[in-house]
């Protein structure tokens, strides 16, 4: 299995990289929305884990690339730690499978990664 990691904070990249090996899933990591539409068009991904606000392309752009013109029903997990309710209703609207609000608590994001893998 292999799962894309959209996030530009390098300490969430840890926690992240970290609970998928632990489940020997391979992560593959993107520190701005750039590199994640290219991840994206050149390769497959089983899961995608993306930040709400990343350098270049914000998640909602991954997301309409993966959901729009990809045809794709990939899961999505979209974090942020900007949680007012608009944010995470327009994630939910647009697509995303889960919403994880910032700072990250282990063993929500280890629940939610085991329900879409």
């Amino acid at each position: 299995m292999k799962v894309l990691i959209c996030e530009d904070d390098p300490i969430v990249v840890t926690l992240l990289t970290i609970l998928l090996r632990k489940k020997s899933i391979e992560p593959v990591s993107v520190s701005d929305g750039l590199q994640a539409l290219k991840q994206l068009r050149e390769n497959s991904f089983d899961l995608i884990i993306t930040d709400i606000h990343m350098p270049y392309h914000n998640g909602d752009e991954v997301l309409s690339l993966v959901r729009n013109e990809q045809g794709k029903q990939t899961p999505i997990i979209m974090m942020s730690s900007d949680t007012e309710e608009e944010v995470i209703n327009l994630a939910l609207k647009l697509g995303v499978n889960a919403f994880i609000k910032k700072p990250l608590k282990e063993h929500e994001v280890e629940k939610i990664i085991k329900k879409f893998l």
